[in-house]
């Protein structure tokens, strides 16, 4: 009787906070999902930011634009050489032996695929020597000047746009990583909201800072903000100096709390928990940002993270990854009564404990 009480509570900690799905506001991984409807000047905001634009589209769009942009530029001034040489009477002449009175603008454009061929070559410089402007023709020269300075404008555009994409530090932030769920652990008998955060790169990153916001719709459709104050262990600014193995960060749910409320059972009230996390890069002193969310049916109570640091037969720390998501279920009772007396044999790094419990995977719901 008694076993099947204890295995009904554990039951009722795993479940879910609330049965009811939402939507949420920003996705798992950072996204926002808010759609702009009915704004006006919307196309001429986007013209205003191009290079914004360019450096949130994804790489397939980039190569396609940038490839179509020099397209369209080889295309716009074939048919302007074109037009040259139609106006100038070149297509229907002998190139090889021309009338005495006759100077041609650009040898032997005849077509519109030679003016295609001619205007590629000088807008990358190949010069196969066959098709070359004279220098009689002043026409000529002027359109030859116009092409390769808006080429020119255009190549350094086209650079300088790889080069920020490839060296932006938003490529740095997706080796940070949030656990899946958060949790609520009693100690000392207050309750906690924790979540863990990881570095899944070698390299450490520096002055890291969280922040969270609790997110409430309202009964007039207005989205509500609360500040969710976040720490580290004992550290007592507001930065944690190095990041290089996961970190616990917890929320004290007191009286005071906005989530005191929110994660009773009885209440039935959706909320989204929105963690933001900046970090400096230590080689280049750029800052990177990352951020996710937490839905009530993605917070486990009576909860512990599983341990992901440990050492080998070196002394060596090895973190293990395969644990980060993984936690360890508590009885409500055991974790009201904990002990704060610990065992000589124990590990407790950065708020996390190893006990006997069985490991289970968080079943998550989006």
């Amino acid at each position: 009787m008694t076993t099947d009480m204890i295995e009904s509570n554990n039951t009722k900690s795993s479940a879910p906070l609330l049965t009811q799905r939402y939507l949420r506001m920003v996705t798992k991984d950072g996204h926002s999902t808010f759609q702009m409807d009915g704004a006006q000047g919307k196309g001429l905001a986007y013209l205003r930011d191009a290079w914004g634009i360019l450096m949130d589209m994804r790489w397939r769009w980039m190569m396609l634009v940038f490839s179509a942009s020099f397209v369209i530029h080889w295309l716009v001034f074939a048919v302007l050489w074109y037009l040259l040489a139609e106006m100038n009477g070149d297509l229907e002449l002998d190139h090889d032996a021309p009338p005495d009175n006759h100077t041609i603008c650009v040898k032997y454009i005849t077509s519109f695929t030679a003016a295609f061929s001619f205007s590629l070559e000088t807008q990358l410089t190949i010069g196969y020597g066959t098709m070359f402007p004279s220098g009689d023709c002043p026409s000529a020269i002027a359109l030859l000047a116009i092409q390769m300075v808006l080429g020119l404008m255009l190549e350094a555009f086209i650079t300088g746009a790889f080069v920020a994409k490839i060296a932006r530090p938003k490529n740095r932030a997706f080796s940070i990583r949030f656990t899946r769920s958060a949790i609520v652990t009693h100690t000392k008998g207050t309750p906690y909201l924790m979540f863990q955060v990881a570095n899944t790169r070698s390299s450490p990153l520096t002055s890291v800072q969280i922040s969270a916001i609790l997110y409430q719709e309202q009964e007039n459709g207005q989205l509500h903000q609360t500040s969710v104050d976040f720490h580290l262990d004992s550290i007592t600014s507001d930065e944690c100096p190095f990041f290089i193995f996961p970190l616990t960060y917890y929320h004290s749910i007191t009286p005071s709390s906005p989530l005191a409320a929110l994660l009773q059972r009885e209440a039935a009230h959706h909320f989204e928990l929105v963690v933001f996390l900046s970090a400096v890069q230590e080689g280049t002193g750029e800052t990177c940002q990352r951020r996710t969310s937490y839905l009530p049916s993605e917070i486990m109570l009576y909860h512990r993270f599983a341990s992901t640091l440990a050492r080998n037969a070196k002394g060596e720390y090895q973190i293990k990854m395969e644990n980060f998501d993984k936690t360890i279920p508590e009885l409500p009772a055991a974790a009201d009564s904990k002990s704060q007396k610990r065992t000589d044999k124990e590990i407790r790094i950065n708020g996390q404990h190893a006990d006997s419990f069985q490991l289970s995977e968080t079943g998550l719901t989006e």
